[in-house]
C-alpha cells in the first residue's frame, strides 16, 4: 500500500464505545458505553455512512447493524495511560503514554494556591469548587456581575477553570490571568486551565465559543513534533493547538461547535496537498456529554455521519480519513457529570479502498500515531502498534 499524502484525524470528543477492564478503577460502572446507551436512549441510531464503514461492528448499536463487509478498517483501542480526560487521550493518540495523572484537586484548590493566583492577577475569586459549569454560573454568576470577582471552579478532570462575564471582563483579560494561572500551576501538575467566558442573564446565562484551553505541553517526541520537523504541514482544527500547547502544531483553526469544525476542516482539506489535519469536535463532550444530554449527542452523530461522505471527496484516493475519541462520556450515566473510561473506536476509511475489515483490539491509542508514522514516513514511537501494513 502506497503512502497516503493526505490524513484527517476527526475526533468525537467523548464517543467511547463501552467500558474498559480497569473502570472501577476510574470511579464508573461496567455499564457505561457512550455510543451503545446513547442509541438505546433515543430509541435507535440511523447512521447509514458510518454504518458502512464498520461502526456498528464495533459495539452493539441499536439501528445501526453491523457490516458484513465493512468499508472501513476497524480497532478497539483501550488507554493505556492513566486518565480518562481529553489531554491523556490526545497526547496518548501520538505517543506519549501518561504514567503519572494529573492532579485532581477536590473538594477545592489549597488556599496557597488561590493567594497566589490572587497575589498575581489582582483578583479575588467566588467558588474554589468542584461543580457543573453551568450550574455554578446558577448559583455564583449575579454576585460577579455586582463585585467582577472571576469565578474558579474544577472538575474530576485536572482543571483549573475560570469563568467571566464578557460584559464585565472581556475576554482578551480572561485569557491573562488564565495565562498567570498556567504559569503557577505548572508546579502542581495541573492539565489545563479553561477560559470560560459566557453571556446572558441570570437564568439565561450561554457560555460562549471564547473559551480557551491553557494545557501543559506534552513530552518531546510526539507524531505532531516529528510531522513538523520533517517539514510535513499539520493543521489544528478547534482546541488541538490548545491541548498540545501550540507543540507541533503551527496552525490553528478556532472553530465554534461542531458545525464549523466540519465545515473548517473540508475547506482545509480542499487546499492541503500533504500533510495532517487533526480536528476535535468538542460539542460531544461540551454540550451533550457533561450535560447528559443522549438527543445531543445523537443529532451530532447524525451532522457527521451526513458529512463523511463529503469528507472521503475531501480527501480522494490520497487521503485517509481517521475517525476516533479521546474517552468517553457516557449522557445516560446519571450519577457523574464526568468522563467515563472506555474503549474509543478507530476507524481508518479512504475512497482508495476496494474493502475493509476488523482488526480487533489493540493496548493503545498510539495505534493510531504509530500507523501515521508509518505512512508518513518518520521515526517509530515509543509505544503504539502499527497497522500500516495491514492497509491494502
Amino acid at each position: 500500500m502506497r503512502p497516503f499524502d493526505k490524513v484527517c484525524i476527526l475526533v468525537l470528543d467523548g464517543a467511547g464505545i463501552g467500558a474498559l477492564p480497569d473502570c472501577a478503577a476510574f470511579g464508573d460502572p461496567p455499564t457505561v458505553n457512550t455510543l451503545g446507551n446513547c442509541a438505546r436512549a433515543v430509541g435507535g441510531l440511523h447512521l447509514p455512512n458510518l454504518q458502512a464503514l464498520g461502526l456498528g461492528n464495533l459495539t452493539p448499536l441499536e439501528g445501526v447493524a453491523p457490516a458484513v463487509q465493512p468499508q472501513g478498517f476497524l480497532l478497539r483501542m483501550a488507554e493505556l495511560s492513566r486518565g480518562k480526560d481529553t489531554p491523556t487521550g490526545h497526547w496518548e493518540m501520538v505517543g506519549v503514554e501518561t504514567t503519572v495523572p494529573f492532579a485532581v484537586y477536590n473538594p477545592c484548590f489549597p488556599e496557597a494556591i488561590i493567594a497566589e493566583f490572587t497575589a498575581k492577577t489582582g483578583y479575588e475569586v467566588l467558588g474554589n469548587v468542584v461543580a457543573s459549569g453551568t450550574t455554578i454560573l446558577d448559583q455564583l454568576g449575579p454576585e460577579h456581575m455586582r463585585t467582577g470577582k472571576p469565578i474558579v471552579y474544577t472538575s474530576a478532570d485536572s482543571v483549573f477553570q475560570i469563568a467571566a462575564h464578557e460584559a464585565v471582563m472581556p475576554v482578551a483579560e480572561l485569557h491573562r490571568i488564565c495565562l498567570v494561572a498556567r504559569e503557577l500551576l505548572d508546579k502542581y501538575r495541573v492539565g489545563r486551565v479553561i477560559a470560560r467566558p459566557f453571556i446572558g442573564e441570570p437564568g439565561k446565562w450561554q457560555r460562549t465559543y471564547n473559551r480557551k484551553d491553557f494545557a501543559m505541553p506534552p513530552p518531546p517526541g510526539t507524531l505532531l513534533d516529528k510531522l513538523q520537523a520533517a517539514g510535513i504541514p499539520v493543521v489544528g482544527v478547534g482546541k488541538i493547538q490548545d491541548i498540545f500547547a501550540n507543540c507541533g502544531v503551527p496552525e490553528s483553526l478556532h472553530s465554534e461547535g461542531n458545525s464549523d469544525g466540519l465545515r473548517l476542516t473540508l475547506e482545509r482539506l480542499q487546499t492541503l496537498e500533504r500533510g495532517l489535519v487533526f480536528t476535535n469536535l468538542v460539542d460531544f463532550d461540551a454540550l451533550y456529554g457533561h450535560r447528559r444530554n443522549a438527543r445531543g449527542f445523537a443529532d451530532a452523530l447524525l451532522e457527521v455521519d451526513a458529512t463523511v461522505p463529503a469528507l472521503l471527496d475531501a480527501l480522494g484516493d490520497d487521503g485517509l480519513l481517521c475517525l476516533t475519541a479521546d474517552h468517553g462520556n457516557d449522557p445516560t450515566y446519571l450519577a457523574s457529570t464526568d468522563h467515563t473510561r472506555e474503549w474509543v473506536p478507530l476507524i481508518f476509511a479512504s475512497r482508495r479502498f476496494h474493502h475493509g475489515g476488523d482488526w480487533g483490539a489493540t493496548a493503545s491509542f498510539a495505534a493510531l500515531g504509530q500507523t501515521l508514522a508509518h505512512n508518513f514516513g518518520v521515526a517509530r514511537l515509543p509505544i503504539g502498534d502499527d497497522f500500516f501494513p495491514q492497509i491494502h
